[in-house]
């Protein structure tokens, strides 16, 4: 069970590591969107998108409903926009480190 729950967590952040899916993500925490409506608000290609977008269906991280002739994107799980909320924090205290690194190296060269 360990080796499967390790396997699924390798998966799901491969499936993460690309900025253009972390974008799709974050924009879809703010609510659900079309392929056009993604495509405008990121300002990028369809076929981009579209191919992001596969991959985060493929590890069931969001699903497509069909609405006519468009298929609206929703993220399957919401405690996905608490892990980009997490990501975030954790990016902020790096960058909190590197400042203060950079301050004391600072302090040492005067």
């Amino acid at each position: 069970m360990n080796l499967e729950m390790q396997q699924f967590k390798a998966d799901f952040f491969k499936a993460l590591a690309h900025p253009l899916r972390i974008r799709i993500l974050e924009l879809l925490a703010e609510g659900d969107k079309n392929v056009n409506e993604i495509q405008t608000l990121i300002g990028s290609e369809g076929s981009a998108v579209s191919q992001q977008l596969t991959v985060l269906r493929a590890k069931n991280i969001v699903y497509g409903t069909k609405d006519g002739n468009r298929v609206i994107y929703s993220l399957r799980d919401p405690m996905i926009v608490e892990l980009l909320s997490v990501a975030k924090q954790i990016f902020n205290n790096h960058l909190v480190d590197t400042i203060s690194l950079l301050d004391k190296i600072g302090d040492e060269n005067n």
